[in-house]
């Protein structure tokens, strides 16, 4: 029984340079079909080029480390705790970014065991998937800021609620002494539409009077570096 498991942990499995060659070149061309995707499907947002580049390069040494342990399981413990003391902080600008690397890594386990079949027709599914849903952009919110007398409270609230007929969401009111801010979240469609207008809301806003700022900030879910 000890021997068994000796032998077991001991297997290096029979590789030779066509093997390694082959793993390596097919994860690389995989690699190089993930980057295309991630380039197609980030046109309109955040594109970092250098994350993409990576993307490839994480696909590469995925399938090498994975042609280096094979069934061994020392080799795979050692891996394994090697990796457990690693942390990464890099922040994900796109949620999208995190099915990229998990699709990277996958990718190059599967080159890594001679899964080729199962890699490839994988990415092509995610490919076609990340095709047609990745394009999807969000509604960005649109955010109102105002800022003016406190004895103006009921009049700056009258004219949100005029020009958007109720649509204007209040999520932050703050009041001092003698001044007051709100914080209303508009969509771009409702924002379009008050545009159509013959008086802006900025200008039906500063009419009041004793407005110290109006301001238009865009929200969306990405996080820019």
């Amino acid at each position: 029984m000890k021997q068994q498991i000796y032998n077991l942990l001991q297997n290096q499995g029979d590789l030779t340079w066509e093997h390694i060659v082959a793993n390596v070149l097919v994860a690389a061309v995989l690699g190089i079909f993930i980057f295309l995707s991630y380039h197609i499907s980030h046109r309109s947002t955040i594109y970092s080029r250098k994350f993409n580049v990576t993307l490839v390069v994480l696909t590469v040494l995925t399938g090498t480390v994975m042609t280096v342990i094979g069934n061994n399981i020392a080799l795979s413990l050692g891996m394994v705790g090697a990796l457990s003391i690693v942390r990464f902080r890099t922040a994900i600008k796109d949620s999208r970014d995190t099915a990229y690397i998990f699709w990277c890594i996958i990718v190059g386990i599967c080159c890594g065991v001679g899964d080729y079949l199962v890699a490839s027709v994988g990415s092509a599914v995610v490919f076609l998937i990340l095709l047609l849903f990745g394009l999807i952009k969000n509604d960005n919110r649109m955010l109102l800021i105002i800022r003016g007398s406190r004895h103006d409270e009921s009049k700056i609230e009258a004219v949100v609620f005029r020009y958007f007929s109720g649509k204007a969401n209040m999520r932050v009111k703050n009041s001092g002494e003698n001044s007051i801010e709100f914080i209303y979240e508009l969509s771009r469609k409702i924002l379009e539409k008050n545009r159509k207008q013959e008086k802006s809301i900025t200008d039906a806003l500063y009419e009041i009077g004793n407005i110290e700022y109006v301001n238009l900030v865009a929200q969306n879910d990405e996080v820019s570096s």
